[in-house]
């Protein structure tokens, strides 16, 4: 088994969006370390004037959502006429299609929010596909012990047998929560492109040490290697998955693969033709 090297580490930037929702972000539209991933938001707050206004009612087209709470509950409510709560430790994932219009807003619980969205890009044969949505509450993503001293709590893809409540989503990937107390070892497909945020402690990791709020890029290989620091419990964001390798256009909520078919979504959102 080949442990995948560390390549590069990137810092998230502070921005806010939606309705003031203060946000920890690293973007990767034009990255393509990142394929088939573009953006992971960190959602992080203790207080609800900073989180309070949500993501009230807005279209996307060309790209999935996958959105992970370890605290807080959100609401989604869409075009389609879903309704689902994501509660503390479960996930929800949503694909725009062609088109879908939908909120995300908070419901309170002791004013503390915690939590990711991680946009994904869509091939182009699949970009105009109708809109879905799943939910999966905390009971419904197994847990996966790992080599050494963590574990992996498993929200899409196989490992060891066991297989995460995302099943089949448009583009094949493993992600989920890595936790680590020690030294772990995290297997992942070597067709795979890999990248993990990282939340919570610190890890050394290629004879480098790094802090939570960071981005990791590994290179190729059979499986990710770390060790969280003594005195610390690392968690992290663990991104695999099979890059698309095609061109990305991003304008707002749209993803598309040219300037003329992002200019073809905002005419449609414009006369009421989006989810059409």
């Amino acid at each position: 088994m080949k442990t995948r090297k560390l390549i590069a580490v990137q810092a998230s930037r502070p921005t806010s969006d939606g309705d003031g929702v203060k946000i920890r972000r690293v973007a990767g539209f034009q990255d393509g370390r990142m394929d088939p991933f573009l953006m992971l938001d960190e959602l992080k707050a203790d207080n609800t004037k900073d989180y309070v206004g949500g993501f009230p009612p807005h279209p996307h087209r060309g790209i999935e959502t996958l959105t992970y709470m370890l605290k807080g509950h959100f609401r989604h409510e869409d075009h389609l006429g879903n309704v689902g709560e994501l509660k503390d430790g479960g996930a929800q994932w949503m694909s725009a299609g062609r088109g879908v219009i939908h909120s995300e807003m908070p419901i309170m619980t002791d004013g503390q929010l915690h939590g990711f969205q991680i946009w994904i890009n869509l091939p182009r044969a699949k970009k105009m596909q109708p809109a879905d949505y799943r939910d999966f509450q905390a009971q419904s993503i197994p847990t996966v012990a790992l080599q050494g001293e963590g574990d992996f709590r498993l929200i899409s893809g196989t490992l060891n047998g066991e297989k995460g409540p995302l099943d089949q989503p448009s583009v094949p990937m493993l992600v989920g929560d890595l936790r680590a107390e020690g030294e772990v070892k995290l297997p992942i497909p070597s067709e795979f492109g890999a990248v993990a945020y990282l939340y919570q402690g610190a890890v050394t990791l290629c004879g480098q040490q790094i802090e939570a709020g960071h981005m990791l890029y590994f290179d190729q290989g059979d499986a990710i290697s770390l060790t969280a620091v003594p005195g610390t419990s690392a968690g992290l964001i663990v991104l695999a998955g099979k890059p698309i390798r095609e061109p990305v256009v991003h304008w707002g909520p749209f993803v598309m693969n040219s300037m003329a078919e992002i200019e073809q979504a905002i005419a449609d959102y414009q006369n009421g033709q989006l989810t059409a």
